[in-house]
């Protein structure tokens, strides 16, 4: 986190631009623009400003944006659960599908069903998602009317009391099951655009894992006791064949937030990846940083929770 917030403070004063320019406009004065630099010590050495800053983050004060004019950790307690939504969404399909699906292909080496899992994965690795999330889209809302095409909700349908921010689970705590379906039905296209490519990756590292396990002895070893086939599959091999697979879901994680700014794009979705578009676009420096170090801090706390999620699969493995 430390060498992110210097990366991201580093790049922001290399480019070619003036923070007062854009937060003022062309139109303001000069005692105007020098009022802004020492209010925000703009006009200070470059390492004065990020010791300012890093004691300003340490406080929680990430700044304020120069787009809306609010505090940057006010936007971002707005419109980040709406992305976490949506790419736990992503990578709960994500898991769902690829796991079983790598399975499947390892144990049914060379025969269909693992020429379709490699095909699809490989299709999957290759889309982009923007292209994909069109072609959802167009199928699926415009031509068949099954699904939503954007936004979080039903226009006609308010949106729950916020209490965490996610949509489906404030609405079903609130028991407004109207609400929850609307959501649910509204994350379905941009939750499958964004988690096809996950899903891809996750089937391969599944499948290369599997490969690997069914050939170790006590899985060999497991088949001569006779036991049956889908408990040596599932309890034996998958088992060690997840700690892998697992390590790349938190990886994909990562992933998943970074192509939501896509995602959000095309679907409407009022989320970060949306907000830090419109950051980036408009110059607004401080919402930029903000959003990268909000995304630092999920990848790396998902990283933590794999490297805990270890010990789970394999007891042999302790933390200390």
């Amino acid at each position: 986190m430390v060498g992110i917030s210097i990366i991201t403070f580093g790049i922001s004063h290399l480019v070619p631009t003036d923070p007062a320019f854009v937060a003022l406009g062309d139109h303001a004065t000069d005692a105007q623009i020098e009022a802004f630099r020492e209010k925000y010590g703009l006009n200070k050495p470059v390492p004065e400003q990020y010791w300012i800053y890093v004691t300003n983050l340490v406080h929680g004060d990430l700044g304020i944006s120069l787009r809306t004019r609010r505090p940057v950790a006010a936007d971002l307690h707005d419109f980040f659960p709406a992305t976490f939504e949506l790419s736990l969404t992503a990578l709960i399909f994500s898991i769902l599908i690829g796991i079983p699906a790598g399975v499947v292909s390892a144990t049914r080496r060379n025969h269909l069903p693992d020429h379709v899992v490699r095909i699809l994965s490989l299709i999957g690795g290759s889309i982009p998602i923007f292209w994909l999330g069109l072609i959802l889209i167009g199928f699926f809302y415009g031509r068949l009317g099954w699904l939503p095409g954007g936004a979080r909700i039903d226009k006609f349908i308010p949106a729950p009391e916020h209490v965490t921010g996610l949509f489906t689970v404030d609405s079903l705590l609130a028991g407004d099951y109207k609400a929850f379906w609307s959501s649910l039905h509204h994350l379905v296209l941009p939750a499958l655009a964004l988690g096809y490519f996950s899903t891809a990756i996750i089937a391969r590292m599944m499948r290369s894992s599997m490969l690997e396990v069914l050939n170790q002895q006590y899985v060999l070893a497991a088949r001569a006791k006779g036991l049956r086939q889908r408990l040596v599959i599932w309890r034996h091999a998958a088992r060690n064949a997840l700690i892998p697979t697992v390590t790349t879901i938190g990886v994909t994680f990562g992933s998943l937030l970074s192509g939501a700014v896509l995602t959000e794009t095309i679907f409407s979705w009022p989320g970060l990846g949306r907000y830090a578009t419109n950051s980036a676009i408009n110059l607004d420096f401080p919402a930029v940083m903000g959003v990268t170090l909000l995304a630092a801090l999920v990848y790396t706390l998902a990283n933590l929770i794999v490297d805990l999620g270890y010990q789970w699969l394999d007891p042999r493995i302790r933390h200390g």
